[in-house]
């Protein structure tokens, strides 16, 4: 059974280079499109809130309290928070709601 988790590890690293080299590789001159410049920027955090997101909803004791801290995380990152302001907030709310409601 061990050797195989070597094998996994060992795939799943190639099948990751090759994610990320194979564009360098194919593609030798600069990207003009707008249209494909424009996704490719928003790619990155398109994939970290898809990754979030569902361990935002269900990080908490109930769905009030995530969905309290995620409405104050949004209104404060929508007013130019820093992030670790937007991050105590956003636990703060959950404090809030998860001490002093019953769920």
């Amino acid at each position: 059974m061990t050797h195989n988790i070597y094998l996994y590890i060992l795939v799943m690293a190639g099948v990751t280079y090759l994610i990320r080299m194979l564009p360098l590789v194919l593609s030798k001159k600069e990207i003009t499109n707008i249209y494909i410049k424009s996704f490719l920027y928003y790619v990155p955090y398109a994939c970290l809130a898809a990754m979030t997101f569902p361990a935002i909803l269900y990080s908490t004791a109930g769905i009030y309290s995530a969905m309290a801290g995620l409405l104050v995380a949004i209104i404060a990152a929508y007013r130019g928070k820093r992030l670790l302001t937007v991050a105590l907030l956003a636990c703060a709310a959950v404090l809030i709601v998860e001490r002093f409601l019953p769920l």
